[in-house]
Parts: C-alpha cells; structure tokens; sequence
C-alpha cells in the first residue's frame, strides 16, 4: 500500500463517480470508514497494482451524495427521495452517525428548545419514569417494563427483570442499562440488572450480600459516577436499609453505607454523585416518608458530611414540603422545590441540620386550573441552567439568581410525571397518556 500524494480523492459508489478531496474526507474523522483509507497525511491509500485512482465503495450513491454535502458543509438536507431510515443505516456504514446527529440539531439550550415530536408508547398503563441515553436514545419504565428507543425512536426489544415494578432506569453506556426493581415478598427476587440495550438480554444481576449471604432487596433510585461505580439506595426484609455500591464492569458488590437509626437512605427517591467532592446525594422526600432527609455521604471516611431534615420544622400554612432536591456543586448548594414549584436553595458550606431554606417564591408565576392529576415537581441541572416541572410545563431558570427564562408546554398528554436531558434532547414523559415528548434545539441559522 501507498499513498497517493495529492488532495483531490476519486470515489466509485455504486457505479457513479465522486470527486472531492481529502481535506473534505477528514472531516469525517479517524473513527470512521475514511479514516482506515487514508494514512496520517489523509492521502488516499491504494494498491499499486491498481489501474485506477478511484476507490469503489458498493453503497448506495444517493445517501453517498448527501453525506459527502454532510463533511463539506457541517450541514444536512435530505431529498424527499430518499428515506431517512435508509440514510441513516448508510451513515452507520460509513461511521458518520454522530456527524448526522449532530448536524440535525443543535447544541442543547433550554432557552431555545422546540418540540421535535411526541411518541406515543406501546404499554399498557401510565409511565413512571424516563431517562435520556448518551447518544439521543431514551428508556421509559412502565410497571414492569423498560421500553428502549435509539436515536431515531425505534423501539428495541423491552426490558424486564422477573416481571418487578421498576422504581428507577439508568444509562451505564449508549449499550448499556441499569434497572432497579422491588422484591415480592417470599419470591427472593428483586434487586438490579445489567441489560443490552439492543437486545433486551439481561447480561448479570447485581447482589447485595451480608455477612457472606445473598440477600434479597429493593432497589430504588440509581446514580453512576465516572470511575464506573453504580449507587443505589436499598432496602431489604431485616437492616439491610443503606445504600449499595457496585463495579458495573464485574457487577460485584463493593461496599455498603447502612442506615443510621431515625434517619432514611434505603427509601431515598434521589441518589446523585458528586465528581467534584467525592460525595453522594441521598435525598428522601415528601410523600414517600412523612418527613425529609437529605444528606450527603463519603464512602471513604463512612461518614455523613452533611444532613438536613424537616423533621420537628414548624409546617407554614402552605406546607411547603420539599418533593426534590438536587445538589449544584459549582454554587456548594442543593436545590430543592415543592410542589407549588418554589424553589429553594440550602448552603452545603454551612452546618447542615442548621440549616434553613431560602425560599424563592414562584408560586404567583403559575396561572391557569391545576390537571385532573397533579405531578410532583421534578428538578434536574445542565449545562449551567435550572429545569424544574410542574403539571403540564418544565420551567427554566438561568443566571445567578436563577431567573424563570423559558416554559416548554404543549397541548395534551396531561401532567409531567418525569422528565430527563441527555444527548443534547430533553425527554417528558406525560402522566395521563401513554406519550412522551422529544424537544430539541435547532441548528443555529447559516447567516
């Protein structure tokens, strides 16, 4: 093999001849098909017994023209002759699928999101939870099942663990994911499992053992950190209230926090992992136990560092319970809403038990009939700005002080019951219909 030393490159697709050059081809990346025909100068690589300067691709040369536009321009427009689906599986040959993806919508803002397209699930009641994938897909838990999208909302194979209510689903990788079940009692069953998110096929479960012996359990919320630790908070039929920590890699058990006496973890409705610290969130709200707790904990000294609970706290006349929390690390403060979406904000740097809620008011803003079916207010942080839902909208603050800049609603599904950012998409799931919605942010203008 040689390269050829010249930047205009010949390419034979399907019978039909495209000239470019290899500055073009680049773009496409080391990661792609290109990348193995070039040599680290992006000079064509051909036989020397070859006749010709042109390589032959046997592909469809109708999707090669629109993707070859794709690293010319960074932009993307498909001719109504050609189906997307078919443009898509050209695109995955050619390694160019986040090139698509990326060319179809924008860098994520929630100041600028517009609904893409609501989906209207399969399952037979209300959904429970969603979680966005890394790469545009999503999951949404129903009952027992977790129904897994990819990026271009086809539904794979759906997920199951023994059949179990599912309490919480999370992304491991774009072909992994997590799902944490309850136990039946007298079944021995329960607990977490590993799956594909291509095929459905459960690949391990993970155990929690006590004093050498498997143990059956709950598992509730789920967090992941970077260094491939799973958290969970857990509770079983005697003490084994805490919270688990397991290798994703090897699925085993690593350690443990257990319950402290009149204080909750095993019940927790949010479990979050703080890089920058070294601590996990573990937060227990209103209505699943009769008062709040949250806390952080280090694994590595098996301390609590810092706690808060409502508990023995004078109710106001509204009774602003605390329905979420969740820890802003770069403002060393949690966050925390009730359900008329006020919002609230703690001092990490303070004592913790000590400390008091700034208040926020916000409920003046909400205007119109409440649902037939009110949701609890779900809150969730990316990349610098605020999302909290309410009934029917998802509000976002932006700024140091956290200014309500945006509401994304739409017509009908009813309240939101959950709602998750990932893959530069935000995914709502309604609570009395079986749909949930994909918003996006749209390509920035050309001029």
């Amino acid at each position: 093999m040689m390269g050829i030393q010249k930047d205009r490159v010949k390419f034979n697709v399907g019978g039909r001849v495209f000239e470019t050059t290899s500055t073009t081809v680049a773009n496409a990346g080391r990661n792609s098909m290109f990348g193995a025909m070039f040599d680290d100068n992006w000079s064509l690589l051909t036989d020397q017994n070859s006749t010709t300067e042109e390589h032959f691709i046997d592909r469809n040369p109708d999707c090669f023209a629109v993707l070859l536009d794709l690293l010319r321009t960074g932009e993307i427009h498909i001719p109504q002759n050609i189906p997307e689906k078919l443009l898509y599986r050209e695109a995955l040959f050619y390694g160019l699928l986040d090139h698509v993806r990326s060319a179809k919508w924008g860098h994520f803002d929630g100041n600028r999101l517009g609904l893409s397209k609501s989906v209207q699930g399969h399952a037979p009641g209300d959904g429970t939870a969603i979680r966005a994938g890394p790469d545009g897909g999503c999951c949404v838990a129903h009952g027992s099942m977790v129904h897994v999208y990819d990026w271009m909302l086809d539904e794979h194979p759906p997920l199951n663990l023994d059949y179990q209510r599912v309490n919480d689903v999370g992304w491991v990788d774009s072909d992994n994911i997590v799902i944490g079940v309850s136990e039946r009692l007298g079944r021995g069953d329960g607990g977490m499992g590993l799956f594909s998110s291509h095929n459905g096929e459960l690949r391990y479960k993970f155990q929690v053992c006590h004093e050498n012996q498997v143990k059956s359990y709950t598992a509730g919320a789920l967090s992941f950190s970077s260094d491939y630790k799973i958290f969970s908070s857990c509770k079983g039929r005697s003490n084994e209230y805490g919270v688990g920590v397991w290798d994703q890699v090897t699925g085993k058990m690593i350690d443990f926090f257990y319950e402290p006496i009149g204080w909750s973890l095993g019940d927790a409705d949010r479990v979050q992992w703080l890089e920058g610290s070294n601590c996990l969130l573990v937060a227990t709200m209103f209505p699943r136990k009769d008062n709040c707790y949250i806390s952080l904990l280090d694994f590595r000294e098996k301390k609590m560092v810092w706690c808060w609970s409502d508990v023995g706290a004078p109710l106001a006349v509204d009774e602003k319970r605390v329905r979420d929390a969740i820890a802003m690390e770069d403002n060393n403060s949690i966050c925390v809403v009730n359900e008329f979406e006020d919002l609230g904000f703690m001092d990490l740097r303070s004592g913790g038990a000590a400390t008091s809620i700034r208040w926020s008011s916000r409920s003046r803003l909400m205007k119109g009939k409440m649902p037939e079916e009110p949701c609890y207010p779900k809150l969730a942080l990316h990349g610098g700005q605020l999302f909290s839902s309410m009934n029917d909208c998802i509000s976002v603050f932006c700024g140091p002080e956290w200014v309500l800049t945006s509401r994304l609603r739409r017509s009908y599904g009813g309240s939101i019951c959950d709602f998750s950012i990932g893959g530069d998409r935000l995914f709502a799931l309604h609570s009395e219909e079986n749909v949930f919605d994909i918003w996006e942010t749209p390509t920035p203008p050309i001029i």
